[in-house]
């Protein structure tokens, strides 16, 4: 009873402190904590026999494990989209984009330059920041309500690119490793819903901002307002050649290298970036440094809410909430979907819930024989849905840091693309799946 006690109130303390702007490396570690003393889990190794579960134990190993596991990714990923972010090649793209869509598009321009961006392998957290400059300006002069710009970078980054099959983001990657897939398991349903998710999310979205304007909403200029530098940009294909490249690298070695060959895809558009714009640079060494600074604060964000993971798995009432989960009649992929989709919204991390529900739920649905293409398809999408709730790493960031707005404010509708509309997506891949389709 006080160990259940104990998980929720230990997730909702988590919500609450990161609301509440508490950085997540201290806020991880002190609900892990709480779940840990109402659970009675003893709090140091010294106290326990070896290997027995203990508080600094398992947030450490959950903590450290998760950095062994992905560092050289987000590290890579981190710097591939900053060298992008200081040539000016992301801004390139980003611009073509916009001058092919128009002004009358404005939210399309904004998603769709985020969604080429992010399956390109630009981190998610510098898609944001070089996108947000080019949003103001459009939201501006169409005369949008500010409040839904989180919303379209959100939307363009986390949903239908995120987690397609393809993707070289890490939440496409991490079933590799427990399933034995490849980053293009269930292709033909992946590409189905991720149809369904950009025509549905865009249409629900325009709808909210039409209804907001008709409430008298608009733009509001602040001073601190970005303006666009007209500096030299290099030319859009040498932005798009660099993304094409993570993408036929990372299908090459896919096979043989399974999730190590986003290490080499990543280097790749790193280099591929360097030599064709190399003399738009500010400083590619600087953006060296300042992509390796974003990836430590990435990688140790998601990192602290992995040990919050471990800590609430060694735990009865985990072990309690898996087992309900895991024995859901039905679809073993319905069972998959909503044990990785609750951890993921536990931790406040797609990749983190993968991390931790994976190594638990796979085995048992691979005993099961369920088609592993199907499962990492239907866990890929679903990590990408709770994962979303207002104390997510990137949720945080992109609402107060990227583009100054309160969550009062702007989570309604970062809420509804990000989280509602995955959530449908996954409900259609089940029935897809059901039907035998991909499999």
């Amino acid at each position: 009873m006080f160990s259940m006690i104990g998980l929720i109130g230990g997730l909702a303390l988590l919500i609450f402190l990161t609301m509440r702007g508490m950085n997540l490396l201290v806020a991880g570690p002190l609900c892990a904590l709480f779940v840990a003393v109402l659970s009675g889990l003893p709090l140091f190794p010294q106290l326990v026999g070896e290997g027995e579960a203990n508080f600094v134990g398992n947030y450490m190993t959950g903590f450290s494990g998760f950095i062994a596991s992905w560092y050289l990714m987000f590290l890579l990923g981190a710097i591939f989209g900053k060298v992008m972010e200081d040539s000016g090649a992301a801004d390139s793209v980003s611009k073509w984009i916009v001058s092919k869509l128009g002004m009358k598009r404005a939210v399309l321009a904004i998603i769709i330059a985020c969604a080429v961006l992010t399956y390109g392998g630009v981190s998610l957290f510098v898609v944001a920041f070089s996108v947000y400059p080019m949003a103001v300006s459009l939201f501006r002069e169409a005369n949008l309500p500010r409040r839904f710009i989180p919303a379209a970078l959100a939307f363009g980054s986390v949903t239908f690119t995120m987690t397609s099959a393809g993707s070289p983001e890490i939440q496409n990657w991490i079933p590799i490793e427990y399933l034995g897939t490849s980053p293009y398991a269930g292709w033909e349903v992946s590409l189905i819903v991720a149809v369904f998710m950009m025509v549905f999310g865009y249409w629900w979205l325009g709808k909210m901002i039409k209804k907001a304007i008709s409430r008298g909403e608009s733009f509001i200029a602040r001073e601190n307002d970005p303006v666009n530098e007209d500096k030299a940009l290099p030319h859009p294909l040498t932005g798009l050649v660099p993304l094409v490249v993570v993408l036929i690298i990372s299908f090459v070695f896919h096979d043989s290298l399974q999730q190590s060959a986003l290490i080499i895809a990543l280097l790749g558009g790193v280099i591929a970036t360097y030599l064709l714009n190399r003399k738009y640079f500010k400083s590619f060494w600087n953006a060296v440094s300042e992509g390796t600074l974003g990836a430590l604060l990435a990688l140790g964000n998601t990192a602290a809410v992995v040990g919050f993971g471990g800590v609430a798995k060694a735990v009865p009432a985990f072990e309690v909430a898996v087992n309900a989960m895991t024995s859901i009649p039905g679809s073993p992929l319905i069972g998959g979907a909503i044990a990785v989709s609750v951890i993921a919204g536990m931790t406040g991390s797609a990749s983190g819930g993968q991390a931790i529900a994976l190594p638990l739920l796979a085995p048992h649905y691979m005993d099961m024989g369920v088609n592993t293409e199907a499962l990492h398809r239907v866990v890929a999408i679903s990590s990408g849905a709770l994962d979303s709730l207002p104390h997510n790493g990137y949720v945080v960031t992109t609402v107060r840091a990227i583009c100054g707005e309160s969550h009062q404010d702007a989570y309604n509708p970062v809420g509804a693309v990000t989280v509602i509309v995955p959530l449908l997506g996954v409900i259609l891949a089940i029935i897809l799946f059901s039907l035998g389709l991909g499999i």
